[in-house]
């Protein structure tokens, strides 16, 4: 398994998502980007649908026992609405 520090967001939610056997996986790759989420200059929501657009579902992904990324969900829960990074990596100029 490759290091943190070598993994894009995308790349690990992957993994992590396959480790757990959710078909939700294969569904990252066709993701659209809607940018950071601008509710208060913190949030750390990266956006894959309209704002409005999650469910109260959310998939806690974790590394070593610790919660990195939590994906939202749509009603249906079968689709991802957006991505919150929680453990403090730099996402650099693509997340803008």
């Amino acid at each position: 398994m490759a290091n943190i520090q070598t993994l894009d967001p995308a790349t690990e939610i992957v993994e992590l998502l396959r480790a757990e056997g959710n078909p939700l996986a294969e569904v990252i790759a066709g993701l659209p980007y809607y940018g950071p989420c601008t509710c208060t200059a913190s949030c750390n929501n990266l956006l894959t649908a309209l704002p409005g657009s999650s469910g109260s579902s959310v998939i806690q992904l974790e590394r070593d026992g610790v919660d990195i990324i939590w994906l939202s969900l749509d009603r249906s829960r079968t689709t991802i609405t957006d991505i919150e990074v929680l453990d403090g990596r730099d996402l650099g100029p693509s997340a803008q």
